[in-house]
């Protein structure tokens, strides 16, 4: 279903003037991020524990690798193509990706679904509460994606503004430094139900380093590449290491909402980098802007480490602590 709703927005895309976009850019951002939900499911789900890192890391590069070309490609076609042709691409997408989740044939489930009402939802939220390792987790991922969503969103304006580097150079390298990590280190990240503080305070201390460098760029161009490799790595490496830690740690029972409020927590961290980084660019600069977001790392590190002792394992989870 969600599939069959992908391709008639795409389909809308073709037919509708620009002033249409607005919600059907609601309703497709409504369908993917179920769409992914239910991907990273069906992967904790259908492999092997030991596999289930690699499996994640996977299935979040492939979303990625879109986005090296994607905007490209639309964009020139858009510019240069005549707009049948436009139309016709957005329909061969959306059919080939439907005719995709049809023809593909995939392994079901071990376990069977518990069925879930809206109270249980309701309560569940409850648990960003009362839930140390979910806390701990939807914390870090919180602060995490708001900095790298202010990477991502005021980056360009900011190196226009100061007339240095290249925005294109910079996402050109970090891209290439995440499908790199995230390849090469796949069958590296923990699929025990381990947690891990160093790798996880190493990451968040690369994103401290990685927008401290960007608060330099006065100093020199060259710290802006040093940037992207710092970013890359805690980009490709930190988002699946925390969501295939709680796969083994939450309760069976509500694991899959319970990893749907961290997906959350990882969206509203993006959403505010962009809203609140916004407002304190205008009010001061771009530099202070990444000063804070290394601030918000170092925030997300001290997290890391005050609560490392109560991050409880796969063991400990099954035995009831």
């Amino acid at each position: 279903m969600l599939l069959i709703i992908h391709a008639a927005v795409l389909v809308l895309y073709a037919i509708t003037s620009v002033e249409g976009y607005l919600p059907l850019r609601a309703l497709q951002g409504a369908v993917t991020a179920f769409f992914s939900m239910a991907m990273q499911m069906g992967v904790v789900e259908s492999l092997p524990e030991k596999d289930r890192a690699q499996g994640v890391t996977l299935y979040t590069l492939s979303t990625m690798l879109p986005q090296l070309f994607g905007p490209l490609a639309a964009l020139y076609m858009w510019d240069h193509a005549q707009f049948p042709i436009f139309g016709a691409v957005m329909v061969a997408l959306g059919l080939l990706v439907w005719s995709c989740g049809l023809s593909v044939p995939l392994p079901s489930s071990a376990s069977k679904g518990i069925p879930l009402s809206f109270t249980d939802m309701v309560k569940s939220t409850s648990q960003l509460w009362t839930n140390p390792v979910l806390r701990v987790c939807s914390s870090v991922m919180l602060l995490a994606s708001a900095v790298f969503a202010s990477v991502m969103i005021f980056l360009p304006l900011y190196l226009e503004t100061e007339g240095k580097g290249n925005a294109g150079l910079y996402f050109m390298i970090q891209t290439a430094v995440v499908v790199c990590c995230r390849f090469t280190f796949r069958k590296k990240i923990p699929s025990d139900g381990r947690w891990n503080t160093t790798l996880i305070a190493g990451l968040l201390l690369l994103c401290a380093v990685g927008s401290l460098f960007l608060a330099m760029l006065h100093i020199s161009n060259f710290v802006l590449f040093l940037s992207a490799i710092c970013n890359g790595i805690a980009i490709a490496l930190l988002y699946p290491t925390l969501v295939t830690y709680l796969t083994f740690v939450l309760p069976t029972g509500s694991r899959h909402m319970l990893i749907g409020l961290f997906i959350s927590a990882y969206d509203l961290g993006s959403s505010l980098g962009g809203l609140l980084m916004g407002a304190l660019a205008d009010r001061f600069s771009y530099s202070t802007l990444y000063e804070v977001c290394a601030i918000l790392s170092i925030i997300a590190l001290v997290i890391v480490i005050c609560n490392r002792n109560r991050m409880m394992t796969m063991e400990q989870a099954q035995n009831g602590r």
